[in-house]
């Protein structure tokens, strides 16, 4: 850009914070790059910010009063995700009772944004890369080919050269989206910008829900702030900082009140969440981060078989009433403390499911579907939540935890409207 006057206006006007050059850069060749209709990959990781990216190349181009669409491929199912891109046909599968357009018929003469474009099935890829370089693309359903003038932004935080190398990303697709390639760093490398982002994350919570006085952070806090390496980058800070302005008696933020929350310094480990623990009476805390593991899983198991449960109790009086025959052993610690411990029935799920029994007792599956106190969505969306936290906000490794696909994780952080 021209000058620095400029580059203030750009960040102003899109709600930019800091004074990282790598990241000037990023959106000066953001601005660069916005007039021609070359393919743009950003690439960064997991809460940097890259969504702001396509929104001011689309802005600032030629195609500015045209359509500009937003989609996360990881949050489409793998089985409609063509239908969604490109379209289909009446009759082209069994719920297709209509003609769907498609994003990319939908943003014709505009711009399509592909956020985690590394996660896309290979068979998509190929269509993708079919619209890149010929504009064409086909419905699902048809064969007839259809035109399309749409400038793809795409953005990723999958490490694709390795991916190429897994045959899990075409390498052909790779270098046809990274005609431009503009790279964000993550927050851990923007020194001294986390303290900025603060302090408008704490201005931008107090007038949004009414709060007279906004948080502010000590000079030794702000030294904590900035040597922390925060691995979920700006989503984890603007998280914890929400949390800071709702829950913190004080206005004033000392680094005693930071280390509740995780963050300390010049740590990298940390969840940058409270601890979840229950005190004993000398002070100690109990861990119960493996009970939590493994609940987490269960729930996500029970959620999507609750509906087959109900069916199978109203269905056959036999299994209604027959007992369990699967017991759950007490740990090694309970019957250390218990030498009378005995098993549990383990009615709620079927046999072999976990890995290691839980030293609580198990309801039963009849009372997990019609305990009216038992809320599965808030267990699973605290068990999300807390699994994203442990994990840094790394999607792969919070689905890896709680034993499910990332695009299922992410649907059901869109589902639960989960801030990352």
């Amino acid at each position: 850009m021209s000058n620095n006057s400029d580059m203030q206006a750009l960040m102003n006007r899109y709600g930019i914070v800091g004074r990282n050059e790598a990241l000037r850069e990023a959106l000066a060749t953001a601005v660069l790059v916005a007039p021609t209709d070359l393919s743009v990959l950003i690439q960064g990781e997991s809460g940097v910010g890259k969504e702001v990216i396509p929104r001011i190349i689309h802005d600032h181009s030629k195609r500015r009063g045209k359509t500009y669409i937003a989609i996360n491929c990881g949050s489409i199912p793998e089985g409609t995700i063509d239908s969604e891109l490109f379209g289909h046909e009446k009759g082209a599968f069994t719920s297709a009772i209509g003609e769907h357009e498609g994003y990319f018929g939908a943003a014709d003469g505009g711009t399509l944004f592909l956020d985690e474009v590394g996660e896309l099935p290979l068979s998509t890829q190929a269509r993708l890369l079919r619209v890149l370089e010929t504009g064409e693309y086909i419905r699902v359903g048809s064969s007839t080919p259809r035109k399309t003038n749409v400038r793809i932004v795409a953005a990723t935080n999958v490490d694709i050269p390795n991916a190429i190398k897994q045959g899990r990303f075409r390498e052909d697709l790779y270098y046809r989206l990274c005609t431009i390639n503009i790279k964000i760093p993550p927050l851990r490398k923007r020194h001294g910008d986390a303290v900025l982002l603060f302090m408008k994350f704490a201005l931008d919570t107090a007038e949004r829900y009414n709060i007279p006085e906004p948080i502010r952070l000590t000079p030794e806090a702000e030294a904590v702030v900035n040597s922390y390496k925060w691995p979920g980058n700006i989503r984890q800070l603007r998280n914890i900082t929400e949390q800071l302005s709702i829950l913190s008696e004080s206005r004033s933020i000392t680094p005693e009140v930071l280390a509740k929350y995780g963050i300390t310094p010049n740590s990298d480990t940390d969840t940058g969440i409270a601890t979840i623990a229950g005190s004993n009476g000398s002070g100690g805390q109990h861990d119960y981060e493996q009970e939590i593991k493994i609940l987490a899983h269960a729930v996500f198991e029970l959620r999507s078989e609750v509906h087959e449960l109900k069916d199978k109790m109203q269905g056959s009086e036999a299994w209604r009433t027959e007992p369990a025959t699967t017991t759950m052993p007490v740990p090694v610690t309970a019957q250390k403390n218990n030498t009378q411990a005995a098993t549990h029935p383990y009615h709620a799920f079927p046999a072999g499911r976990h890995s290691q029994p839980l030293d609580m007792d198990i309801p039963t599956a009849e009372e997990i579907v019609d305990d009216d106190t038992l809320n599965i969505g808030d267990m699973e969306k605290r068990n999300i939540l807390l699994a994203l936290q442990r994990n840094h906000y790394k999607r792969k490794l919070a689905a890896e935890e709680l034993g499910i696909s990332e695009r299922t994780l992410y649907r059901k952080i869109k589902a639960y409207g989960i801030d990352e």
